[in-house]
């Protein structure tokens, strides 16, 4: 059973930083591009950023480029991402997601079957 847990989460003020962790089982992690979405109240789930498990490449959308850092620990099954400098428009829950694509493309959400239960990022003003 596929297993994709996120933790990290928090309240910080605009500026700060924080680091998500998501831990995955249930399959052979190495083989699977990792993603990461968020969700704001009223709002679609947009991605943040994903990487392949092709070629490593990595994407961000342009709101968090420069800013956010996604990395993958094969030994440990998790998958990070490091937020800094934060704003309060990155305030949402933040999900996990993780598939087997054929593609070195991992941004889209529909390319996902796995998806975490969601942590919730708020920064405040």
């Amino acid at each position: 059973e596929v297993q994709l847990v996120e933790s990290g989460g928090g309240l910080v003020q605009a500026g700060g930083s924080l680091r998500l962790s998501c831990a995955a089982s249930g399959f052979t992690f190495d083989d699977y591009a990792m993603g990461w979405f968020r969700q704001a109240p009223g709002k679609e789930r947009e991605g943040v950023s994903c990487i392949s498990s092709i070629d490593g490449n990595t994407y961000y959308a342009d709101s968090v480029k420069g800013r956010f850092t996604i990395s993958k620990d094969n030994a440990k099954n998790t998958v990070y991402l490091q937020m800094n400098s934060l704003k309060p428009e990155d305030t949402a829950v933040y999900y996990c997601a993780a598939d087997f694509l054929s593609d070195t493309s991992c941004r889209k959400a529909w390319q996902y079957g796995y998806w975490g239960q969601g942590t919730q990022v708020t920064v405040s003003s």
